[in-house]
């Protein structure tokens, strides 16, 4: 099978959930079994209403719920809400709650929780939520079972918002008056999902098991699911192999390792379950560096890498170039401004016309295992030909944050999520309020443009489809000139798992939220 028909299948492949257009609805199932998953790296946490980072998203985000779940066409369907209405002026909301659902405590749910989670905790502890909740006047509980938001201007992916791992559901009676951060019920959290938090045993395995008072018929399908830390991808891979695990996430081994793993008995692959969020590789450019702050510096950058190759060289295809900063499932999205096609001599001119003399250039690789090392040592490779004269800082994790957060850096790799919108992941990538210190999930090229941020602010205002339209292109070509980072790939994550396995990935967030609804034949 030539690499085009197996992505083509990859794609499509049985075995998981149809997405599409259908309500995320509870089936009739056989109960029973064990899951076996991946879980890389070990989450710093998992009470997703502090960590955000991927590992967390995935372990919390079966224990935690939102009011709402999204299919792949992020289309929302009811959770812990079962119905909503929204005024078409945008200025109001209102959230009608499922009654009878429990705390894994035993404690009811209610509205009281949701007024906590947002209107408190989370406007603390979650950045991303912070800035969806500026555009909010005041969140009200209307009995136990409903909730009204009212607006002080419209938000336009207001409900898109409210996914799990955006907007989770916390326990009120469990952290009102208290330190969130320091709070002990963080290390064995407390949701409403279908799943609860059972053992963590550091460095070897994290245990959910199934919540036996959960408020959908028929579910969870499963006894258990056990989260294994496996240090590298080789191991992993050895581990798929010889059954100790039966789910490998997009990410957990190696590229070059997923097409000889799907081919074994047993086994199928899908690249479904990312659809929220619409991951995109870029490199960070330091607007604040001597040279990386000149635009030309920043456009010879572009034309000097050769995205086609590192495509194919270290992601083995499961990429796409990425002819916008804008994801391709990111609404408004359009090519339909200045392209970057690989142009040594341009990017040449460009520094020459910069005054560029040479001096080195600090990239700061991802270390996130053997594709990311390859994948900065062709761009160094790349940019060399140009004459960019590039110097690595490699560093663990925990350097790397540091690094982007004190802007330590002159270019780096990352890749970050879009959430469907661009007013929920992208605008946080380029806002001059978003320029903050300390934390490497924020503008953290630190590129400041007043035109830019008028067309962000804009376009989250504007309700009507056709007008944000027009505002979000032109914030594409004002990026597309201005090149504030460099987007290189829209990442393709393949999960390889056994085909006895059903219903795995169940909406568009995946393995994320599904864990629960997965069963075992």
């Amino acid at each position: 099978m030539d690499r085009r028909a197996f992505l083509k299948l990859a794609a499509t492949a049985s075995g998981t959930a149809v997405l599409s257009g259908v309500p995320l609805m509870a089936a009739a199932q056989a109960k029973g079994g064990v899951l076996n998953v991946v879980v890389q790296p070990e989450p710093p946490g998992i009470m997703i209403g502090i960590f955000q980072n991927v590992p967390s998203q995935m372990v919390g985000g079966n224990i935690f719920e939102g009011l709402l779940r999204f299919d792949a066409d992020l289309k929302p369907h009811p959770l812990l809400a079962e119905s909503w209405e929204s005024a078409a002026d945008g200025m109001s909301h209102s959230f009608k709650l499922k009654e009878n659902v429990l705390w894994h405590d035993g404690k009811p749910f209610t509205s009281e929780d949701v007024v906590f989670s947002l209107d408190k905790m989370l406007r603390e502890t979650h950045p991303r939520v912070r800035n969806f909740l500026t555009a909010v006047e005041s969140i009200t509980a209307d009995g136990p079972y409903k909730v009204d938001f009212k607006m002080k201007h419209p938000f336009a992916p207001f409900i898109q918002s409210f996914e799990v791992g955006s907007m989770p559901m916390l326990p009120k009676h469990l952290y009102e008056g208290t330190d969130y951060a320091g709070n002990p019920v963080n290390s064995a959290p407390i949701g409403t999902g279908p799943l609860k938090f059972a053992e963590w045993q550091k460095g070897s395995f994290l245990k959910l098991v199934a919540n036996e008072q959960y408020h959908e018929e028929g579910l969870p399908s499963i006894e258990a699911v056990y989260f294994h830390v496996i240090p590298d991808g080789a191991s992993r891979a050895t581990a798929y192999e010889t059954g100790k695990v039966d789910v490998l996430p997009g990410g957990s081994v190696e590229y070059f390792d997923i097409e000889r793993l799907s081919q074994l008995p047993n086994t199928e692959i899908t690249t479904k379950g990312w659809e929220f969020q619409g991951s995109q590789c870029f490199l960070w450019l330091n607007n604040t560096s001597k040279w990386v702050s000149d635009k030309r510096v920043r456009q010879a950058l572009m034309f000097a890498l050769d995205r086609e190759a590192m495509r194919d060289i270290a992601f083995f295809g499961y990429a796409k170039v990425a002819p916008s900063p804008w994801n391709s499932s990111t609404k408004y999205y359009t090519e339909d401004i200045r392209q970057y096609p690989r142009d040594v001599e341009k990017a040449k001119e460009l520094l020459k016309e910069a005054g560029y003399d040479g001096s080195p250039i600090r990239l700061l690789p991802l270390p996130y295992g053997e594709t990311w090392q390859r994948l900065a040592e062709i761009a160094r490779e790349n940019l060399s030909e140009a004459g960019i004269n590039v110097e690595f800082t490699a560093t663990d994790v925990a350097g790397w944050n540091q690094r982007l957060g004190d802007k330590d850096y002159d270019i780096a790799f990352s890749y970050m999520s879009q959430y469907g919108d661009p007013a929920l992941g992208v605008a946080r990538l380029y806002t001059t309020s978003n320029i903050i210190k300390g934390s490497p999930w924020n503008n953290v090229s630190a590129f400041s443009n007043a035109d830019l941020d008028a067309l962000f602010d804009a376009g989250a205002r504007e309700v009507d489809e056709e007008k944000r339209a027009r505002i979000y292109q032109d914030a594409q070509a004002l990026i597309a000139e201005e090149v504030p980072l460099a987007w290189l790939f829209e990442m393709i994550w393949p999960t390889i798992h056994r085909a006895n396995i059903k219903n795995l990935i169940s909406s568009a967030v995946g393995l994320n939220d599904s864990l629960g609804r997965a069963r075992i034949e």
